[in-house]
């Protein structure tokens, strides 16, 4: 089934992260081209790496994009304009979480996390919205996440989180007359390297599976998934949504 993404180009933030990755893999193998941009330079290079093994023929480019700062954005859209063309597709993946309670909470961490996930995403969209616009298409997934319902310890995420799936359906309003779909997907635990990599991923695992109808934790192909489906011609009369992708939680 052709899912009208050969020749889209695809900028990705947090491209070196496995939710990126992923995300841009399947975007490679429908014939779109992928940027991959990321804080650092390592682990973008790691992920194209990666992407060129996994789909043969792929053109992949990278960039250095710190989100917070519009100046690195700017920087980062053109480098991926100059290699790969007009960008079609955004996804904004780039953020973290630093947990902590409230009244333990230094304001760098509210102020971190915030400028992240949702002035970061600020930044791109404006970086890209002017070429969409002329040219009259474009697809915006936002990473949300099931933390947008809040979570105890995580005040500064969890509501950068529902920031941004405002943001989406605000902005789905303003771009809808362009031709632009804006959607957000949120995912629920997500057993990610890292992830697994913790020394409380067992506990973790097991509150999450308590509360999960599907027997077992996403993935990030799972999450990517979702990514494709709103970037694709499926999705084509679909904006102003927010995806859960919790295994029915």
């Amino acid at each position: 089934m052709d899912l009208g993404l050969t020749g889209r180009v695809a900028a990705i933030t947090g491209g070196g992260g496995a939710i990126g990755r992923a995300t841009a893999r399947l975007l490679a193998a429908e014939g779109a081209a992928v940027a991959l941009l990321d804080v650092s330079a390592d682990a973008a290079a790691d992920a194209r790496a990666w992407i060129e093994g996994e789909v043969p023929g792929a053109s992949v480019a990278t960039a250095v994009c710190d989100v917070t700062d519009k100046a690195s954005v700017a920087a980062a859209f053109d480098t991926v304009v100059e290699q790969l063309g007009p960008i079609d597709i955004l996804i904004n993946n780039a953020g973290f979480s630093r947990d902590k309670y409230m009244l333990k909470m230094a304001e760098d961490d509210w102020d971190d996390v915030h400028n992240t996930v949702l002035k970061g995403t600020f930044h791109c969209c404006r970086a890209v919205l002017p070429g969409m616009m002329e040219r009259n298409w474009g697809r915006i997934v936002n990473t949300s996440s099931m933390a947008y319902l809040g979570n105890k310890g995580q005040t500064n995420y969890s509501s950068a989180k529902a920031g941004l799936i405002g943001l989406t359906n605000a902005l789905a309003r303003e771009a809808g007359g362009f031709n632009i779909t804006v959607n957000a997907v949120a995912p629920g635990l997500v057993a990610t390297p890292r992830l697994r990599a913790r020394p409380d991923f067992e506990k973790l695992q097991q509150r999450s599976l308590a509360t999960t109808p599907l027997p077992r934790l996403a993935d990030e192909t799972d999450v990517a998934k979702a990514m494709l489906f709103f970037c694709s011609s499926l999705g084509d009369f679909i904006s102003a949504q927010c995806l859960n992708v919790s295994g029915g939680r």
